[in-house]
């Protein structure tokens, strides 16, 4: 009975143990959100959008087809200038999941070209990638926000 009440514990150590990961804190993509945005403002929306850009990326842009993929978004670039237009945005929110290989941004972007400015909101998917750099996976965003 001893030795049944013995091999009990060891199998009930050996398979309760569980990881105790830290929980990942989200103040690491708002701060990948800035710079990505400090980057566009810098360097420019196409610059900016590239070298965040996950490998796998996907992005949504109304009236179009998904661009799915760093070299098609590159490709979507050729021959299109953003001088004299500049995006940035401010993150109001982060979540990233228990694993701490994925998360999410959102806030409010604002675009000002010329005599125009436009505002609105976004959703940004974040990934981590085999570097462990946070790079954007996903994005949208929506035109039309009101003061």
């Amino acid at each position: 009975m001893k030795k049944a009440i013995f091999l009990f514990f060891i199998f009930y150590s050996l398979f309760s143990c569980t990881e105790n990961k830290p929980v990942p804190d989200p103040q690491v993509l708002i701060d990948a959100d800035i710079a990505f945005s400090d980057y566009s403002a810098k360097n420019g929306i196409q610059k900016a959008f590239i070298e965040f850009a996950h490998d796998s990326v996907v992005l949504l842009k109304p009236k179009r087809m998904p661009i799915v993929g760093k070299q098609s978004l590159i490709e979507s670039y050729v021959g299109k200038s953003d001088s004299g237009v500049v995006l940035t945005w401010k993150p109001a929110k982060s979540i990233i999941a228990e694993s701490g290989e994925l998360g999410y941004t959102y806030g409010f972007w604002l675009l000002v070209a010329q005599n125009d400015t436009s505002r609105g909101t976004y959703l940004t998917v974040w990934k981590k990638n085999t570097s462990g750099q946070w790079k954007y996976i996903a994005d949208t965003g929506n035109e039309g926000l009101e003061n």
